[in-house]
């Protein structure tokens, strides 16, 4: 079997990676892919938007599968032209995956299924947006409507500044066209899980929790970013939320899709809030999450290669998807100045001496025979062990050994 991976990040290494386990799996492609997924797939190199030559790749390859790791090509709507082109293809339909591209669609969805949220309202006019900000109560979390990297959201606490978060994004334009609509929603408070799932539209089937860690700095400070570091399972999310969570937010969101007659297929990434009312979505990814896929597709058991050709068939009830149980730790190791402006080009070394953890690259590239820095969140490296603090000691044990320029890690990742 041919397996194309559209992507170059640290969710797509990992996904390769799982996917090279499978003995169904005879050669795996990846475009971009980097330095790391190199070692494990041809890197094609066809930017993930260029859906017309990434198709033409897959029928001139003769792929069997095509899996979509970033969020931009599903919501330009790669599915629709490979299943219209006779391919198959891991992940959702433009449809479908606007429950990520557009936060509003998102939203409103949820307000008309009654699937807990926060309150809110949607504004594209700045005159109007500014009125509301006087008249309510803080803190609120102001967001930009559509793509922002996992940065578009402002938790503020006073008039001031939410004025900055909506003149930054309705003004100053910081996320383009992702913020000519804004959300303002209320602050939901309590401890966050991300739980993932693989659906076919019928069937849901949750993968393990994952806690992610978003600031930059310890303690949870400074700017968000697209992810530090992760733990899984959550430890804050027992069964019984587990099950709270499929009778009230999973199920209910395909379903509801399915009255708009819109069909999901692939993953469902729930953000949610556990607060005093019972687990609240924060927001929906239309796929694997980052770095939340590093820490929870270690612990799969069962081949990915069964569960996603089970997925585009419509026969994931047919599919026993089991877990390892232990616990996983993972540790991002990002560039200086990230997730503002930061260098590249910095030689990354010390990968010969590590062990007993996987290795994932998100902005790394080969250059005169050397593996050097490519982007804000360099390397993911992830441990397993038998309780959080022996996977934690594993994985920040090896990561000394990891050197780059101006390489920064948050030490609190995995303290439970």
């Amino acid at each position: 079997m041919k397996i194309l991976v559209v992507g170059g990040g640290g969710r797509e290494h990992a996904i390769v990676h799982k996917l090279s386990q499978s003995p169904k799996v005879d050669k795996i492609y990846c475009a971009p892919g980097n330095a790391g997924i190199s070692q494990l797939a041809d890197c094609i190199d066809i930017n993930v938007s260029n859906i017309d030559e990434l198709k033409r790749f897959a029928l001139m390859s003769g792929i069997d599968i095509t899996v979509v790791g970033p969020e931009v090509p599903l919501i330009q709507g790669i599915v629709d032209e490979f299943e219209n082109a006779g391919l198959k293809i891991f992940g959702p339909r433009s449809a479908a995956a606007a429950i990520e591209g557009s936060k509003n669609f998102s939203k409103c969805l949820l307000q008309k299924y009654n699937i807990p949220t926060g309150r809110y309202k949607a504004f594209n006019k700045y005159e109007e947006a500014l009125k509301f900000l006087k008249e309510i109560w803080y803190p609120v979390a102001v967001k930009a409507d559509g793509l922002a990297q996992g940065k578009g959201v402002f938790l503020v606490k006073s008039f001031t500044e939410a004025k900055e978060a909506i003149d930054l994004m309705m003004k100053e334009k910081i996320f383009g066209t992702s913020g000519d609509t804004i959300i303002i929603e209320e602050m939901l408070f309590g401890k966050e899980v991300s739980v993932l799932a693989f659906t076919d539209g019928e069937t849901i089937v949750p993968m393990i929790s994952a806690m992610d860690y978003k600031k930059i700095y310890e303690g949870d400070k400074g700017p968000n970013t697209g992810g530090m570091g992760n733990v899984a399972p959550n430890p804050y999310f027992d069964e019984k939320l587990q099950v709270e969570v499929m009778e009230k937010i999973l199920k209910p969101v395909i379903n509801s899709l399915r009255k708009e007659g819109i069909e999901y297929k692939g993953v469902l990434y729930a953000g949610l809030m556990l607060t005093r009312e019972g687990p609240k979505v924060l927001e929906f990814n239309a796929r694997f999450g980052d770095p939340e896929t590093q820490v929870i597709l270690p612990l799969l058991k069962t081949d990915l290669v069964d569960i996603m050709e089970a997925i585009i068939d419509g026969n994931l009830n047919k599919v026993n998807i089991e877990w390892e149980d232990k616990k996983a730790v993972c540790v991002v190791a990002a560039s200086e100045g990230y997730p503002g402006k930061y260098v590249t080009g910095f030689e990354i070394t010390g990968f010969d001496d590590l062990k007993d953890v996987f290795v994932y690259h998100a902005g790394s590239a080969l250059k005169n025979g050397k593996i050097v820095t490519s982007g804000g969140r360099v390397l993911a490296l992830t441990a397993l062990g038998n309780s959080y603090d022996e996977a934690r000691k594993k994985v920040y044990k090896e990561l000394k050994k990891i050197n780059f320029k101006g390489m920064y890690y948050r030490k609190d990742i995995g303290i439970v």
